[in-house]
């Protein structure tokens, strides 16, 4: 590819099975056709006969050579190219649409062709054409497609579509594509991307093995961890042993314990340093005092916030909790970092925080959580980038009511909240938009908030920009009775004695944000109820969420409503459309896939060392 690297850099290809899916866009068959094809297109051979030229139209008389008959032809607002090709005496092959006209057979717009008895393929990408048929047939071929790994009957395939035969042609152009070639798209695309992937997972070495025993602290645990936690923490365990630095999401329903597993990758990292950073303040507080409840009084905890001091010394403290205010801060020595929801911070912070766990050419070990659980087909794409581990097992099973309301259910939905405030329960209402809009057909929180305000008392209002709505929540939880709010709600936020959230315009909100929404409800075993509020007459994606309360399933619904790109933007900020494979349908496709890449990559590494 040498020399012809600046056009693969354009087509932004770097492998030869990257360059065979580029396909091309349609066909030019130049097949001659030996009898008429009326109302199609034909290609045939010519001599001109005659030309009358006028100021809109070439009229040419042919005799068709092929099926040894005369012919009419109009070229409709002839330049001088067309006066200067059709000449008398001339011969030609010659394409356009035959029809009938006056009893004759004319051709529409005779256009010269130099290539017959073959079929061009057209493509549409960063390069002309004929360059890129050049590169196609100099590159495509099955030896190469061998050195990459494709399997026989996939390379076949694949150079069907860019040399085909005039009998896929027709079947092509009548069917759409065979079911055995859109299977090896669907495969070569996922094999190709997986093997990308493949190259960008680099393994660096810890900084320390971490080592604690965690066994008091588990003994002295006021209840039991479920089977799930214990699973996660022995998976850490084998990552803080190795001699590799750890790369591992936990995944965890809203409610799952992840604080239980933080707390106990804390105690294996003692008396080493170990950093945990979180998205909101409110958030930072909650693990802060949850840690100060659990961990050893040995262990020294520290709460790093916007308003902390900042001449403390955190060399002090074996565990730090904070929010993106630890990234400027002076931080000492850290063996562990750790972060909630890394998604919710930006590129910048992010490059920030993965520069918190670099030393030289060594690395801390690093652990991320998240309460939006991925689809299986993603996990298993990802596995080569980082390790994942589960936490299915609630603590507290879960008793959510999911009910699809209208305004004809309004009266009723009052005489439920009213009924849950008397019996010291909480509600959150959750609006689409702070202000007013004339795009939207709902109230937003300035227009819903006197109905609440002077029907109920306790009543709490905040939203994304509102600088005191971390207080706001703060005073809710405590003593409010009603909370008026946009999404802000959605992560980070202990509410023990919410009972209900109704949720305005819920079309509007993708699954995983509405489960999050969902999820603030029955935190602690306590019954809830979840409405969501709409004016659409029917939604198959809302009746498929209410039946479920399950975020693996959601997550697996999430990604057959939605995007499989904007899927992985929201987990691993690195979109990926593709254009064949379907994340939500191809699980075999991609199993097959993944297996073949962990075989080849053995196999060439046996090969490169000589065995």
């Amino acid at each position: 590819m040498n020399s012809d690297t600046k056009y693969f850099k354009k087509l932004g290809v770097s492998t030869f099975t990257e360059l065979a899916l580029l396909l091309p866009k349609s066909y030019e068959n130049n097949f001659i056709d030996q009898t008429p094809q009326i109302n199609q297109q034909n290609c045939i051979e010519v001599e001109v006969l005659t030309t009358h030229r006028s100021p809109k139209a070439l009229s040419i008389k042919f005799f068709c050579k092929t099926w040894n008959e005369k012919l009419n032809a109009v070229v409709f607002r002839p330049s001088p190219y067309h006066n200067k090709i059709f000449k008398v005496g001339e011969t030609l092959h010659v394409k356009g649409k035959i029809i009938w006209s006056g009893g004759y057979l004319q051709l529409q717009q005779p256009k010269v062709i130099k290539e017959i008895n073959t079929i061009i393929p057209k493509y549409k990408t960063a390069l002309p054409n004929t360059l890129m048929k050049k590169l196609i047939k100099k590159y495509l071929n099955e030896k190469n497609l061998k050195k990459e790994h494709l399997k026989t009957e996939d390379i076949n395939n694949l150079m069907l579509l860019h040399f085909p035969t005039p009998s896929f042609l027709y079947n092509f152009v009548k069917d759409g594509y065979p079911f055995e070639v859109l299977r090896s798209l669907k495969y070569c695309e996922v094999y190709s991307y997986l093997l990308a992937l493949s190259k960008k997972s680099i393994k660096y070495i810890a900084k320390s093995r971490l080592d604690s025993s965690i066994d008091d602290f588990v003994k002295n645990l006021p209840f039991e961890l479920t089977s799930d936690q214990n699973k996660t923490i022995q998976e850490i365990k084998d990552d803080f042993l190795s001699r590799y630095a750890a790369k591992r999401l936990v995944m965890g329903d809203v409610g799952c314990g992840k604080t239980m597993v933080i707390l106990a990758s804390v105690m294996m990292c003692y008396p080493k340093r170990a950093v945990l950073m979180v998205p909101t303040t409110v958030l930072a507080k909650q693990i802060y005092d949850e840690a100060l409840k659990f961990l050893p009084l040995h262990v020294e905890v520290k709460l790093v916030v916007q308003n902390s001091k900042k001449d403390d010394d955190l060399s002090k403290y074996s565990f730090i909790v904070g929010t993106h205010a630890l990234l400027f801060r002076e931080l000492p020595e850290i063996d562990l970092v750790m972060v909630d929801e890394q998604h919710r911070f930006g590129t910048k912070q992010r490059a920030l925080i993965g520069h918190l766990a670099k030393d030289g050419d060594k690395r801390a070990h690093f652990l991320q959580f998240s309460a939006t659980p991925i689809p299986r087909t993603l996990s298993m794409m990802h596995s080569s980038l980082v390790d994942f581990s589960y936490i299915k097992e609630l603590p507290f099973k879960k008793d959510i009511e999911t009910k699809i309301i209208n305004k004809s259910a309004f009266k009723d939905l009052l005489e439920h909240i009213e009924k849950e405030i008397k019996t010291k329960h909480q509600c959150i209402i959750v609006y689409p938009l702070v202000e007013e809009s004339e795009v939207i057909d709902y109230q937003s929180i300035e227009e819903g908030r006197g109905f609440w305000e002077s029907r109920f008392e306790n009543v709490y209002v905040t939203f994304g920009k509102d600088k005191n709505k971390e207080k706001v929540l703060e005073e809710f939880a405590q003593k409010g009775d009603i909370l008026v709010s946009t999404t802000v709600i959605e992560v980070g936020i202990s509410l023990p004695k919410l009972s209900t959230i109704v949720i305005v315009a819920p079309e509007r909100l993708g699954l995983a944000s509405l489960h999050q929404l969902r999820g603030r409800v029955s935190r602690n075993g306590l019954k809830g109820y979840c409405f969501l509020y709409t004016n659409l007459k029917e939604s198959r994606r809302l009746d498929d969420f209410a039946k479920t309360t399950s975020g693996f399933d959601i997550a697996e619904l999430d990604l057959k409503y939605r995007e499989g790109g904007d899927m992985l933007k929201g987990v691993f900020q690195s979109g990926k459309s593709f254009e064949w494979f379907d994340m939500s349908e191809d699980i075999e496709v991609l199993k097959e896939a993944k297996e073949n890449i962990k075989y080849n990559t053995k196999s060439d590494c046996t090969k490169k060392a000589g065995v």
